[in-house]
């Protein structure tokens, strides 16, 4: 009997006012504080992603030469990866099923470009930034495999 007459007499407490708003203001400042670092790294990241999707597709040209004994033409493309090309140099030592499943778009959405023979390598593949257009600085500036 003694147990149950010490439950009785404890009460629930629960959290006042001021110290709920105490926690309120310090997440606030946490916020404040973490946020706007967070959302500087986006292009960052973008840039990244970019570098890694070149790297990706110049190791898949990379085959495609050892293949065919050659580049695909500026006008075959990247496309080239995904299925043979019909037209330009022939690729007679195309690899079925291709060297790419599909081909990514850019960060930004925008398709990769390709030349070759390229202006800073034998092929060139970059992405034109956010701008979409080449040139640029920060986001908008070109992204590329000679880089």
């Amino acid at each position: 009997m003694h147990i149950d007459s010490h439950r009785s007499t404890q009460r629930a407490r629960g959290f006042t006012l001021v110290e709920i708003m105490v926690v309120v203001v310090i997440i606030g400042i946490l916020g404040a504080l973490v946020v706007p670092k967070l959302l500087g790294r986006t292009g960052e990241a973008r840039v990244t992603a970019a570098r890694t999707d070149i790297a990706t597709m110049m190791q898949a040209l990379k085959l495609y030469k050892l293949d065919n004994q050659r580049y695909p033409s500026t006008e075959q493309g990247l496309q080239s990866l995904i299925t043979k090309p019909t037209s330009g140099p022939a690729a007679n030592g195309w690899k079925a099923g291709g060297y790419m499943e599909k081909l990514p778009k850019d960060p930004w959405g925008n398709p990769y470009q390709y030349l070759s023979p390229g202006i800073h390598g034998e092929v060139d593949i970059f992405s034109t930034g956010a701008d979409g257009q080449p040139g640029g600085t920060g986001e908008d500036a070109d992204v590329g495999s000679w880089e």
